[in-house]
């Protein structure tokens, strides 16, 4: 690796598996240190720790959902390498409901994560981003920020809020150095999305058949994700600002029927 991110600190939220570990695992081999986070630390945890190493990062459970743990990840990660640079939020859930048999509770649980955490989380790393006039944000955010599914509520509600917040925030500090963008991943093929096709009665053929709906004809990767993350947070896109960029293959551009 080039060394992007050398003498840069990461925050990065729901880092132990899926895409927050391929941004973490790029990062840190791009010269930076890391702040690894999750709301379990369970085996998925202990292996990213081990991989990383401790010179080079620090695990810190916490819910972004609680606006407390997300200021103790902060303070552990000033406490621990002196600074912030970059803040990942990547930390999400997916509730897919039909919207009338949706339960309050998923209703309140989903927006507390999937947009409150990135507030919460943001809001406690800006003061000391502020302080050194330098900063950049990331949310991942999805296709679902861009179009509807139908079967999915209220998971893309949440994501064009936090696209509407990326943009926000991103005007609101631009004069004061701070850069917030967002990415809207398509169907990337995590630990998550591997159990949904192994639990299909036929797994290949339900990868094959996602792969055809794509122009590309291929489903994406943790690592393509990754890579447009560290463009966006490394000091190579000093001008981007308030913007989403999607990695969907192309499928949210075609028109259906």
């Amino acid at each position: 690796m080039s060394g992007r991110l050398n003498g840069k600190v990461a925050v990065i939220t729901g880092s132990t598996q899926g895409i927050g570990a391929a941004i973490a695992r790029r990062f840190a081999a791009e010269g930076a240190m890391v702040a690894l986070n999750s709301h379990r630390d369970d085996e998925a945890a202990r292996a990213i720790r081990a991989e990383l190493g401790p010179e080079r990062s620090i695990f810190v459970q916490a819910d972004v959902a609680d606006r407390a743990a997300m200021e103790l990840l902060a303070a552990r990660t000033l406490e621990r390498f002196g600074r912030i640079d970059i803040l990942i939020n990547n930390a999400g859930m997916n509730v897919f409901s039909d919207p009338l048999a949706l339960s309050e509770e998923d209703w309140k649980r989903c927006f507390a994560v999937d947009l409150e955490g990135a507030w919460n989380a943001s809001r406690a790393v800006l003061p000391s981003m502020l302080a050194q006039g330098a900063g950049s944000i990331v949310n991942i955010a999805s296709v679902h920020g861009h179009k509807i599914i139908p079967g999915c509520f209220p998971y893309p509600v949440a994501k064009h809020a936090l696209i509407g917040m990326t943009r926000a925030l991103g005007l609101e500090y631009a004069a004061r150095g701070i850069r917030v963008n967002s990415i809207s991943p398509g169907l990337i093929v995590t630990e998550m999305i591997e159990r949904h096709f192994d639990a299909q009665p036929d797994p290949q053929a339900e990868r094959v058949r996602q792969a055809a709906l794509l122009p590309c004809k291929r489903l994406g990767r943790p690592e393509e994700v990754a890579a447009t993350a560290l463009f966006l947070a490394s000091d190579e896109a000093p001008f981007i600002n308030a913007t989403d960029i999607l990695i969907d293959g192309g499928r949210s551009q075609m028109y259906h029927d």
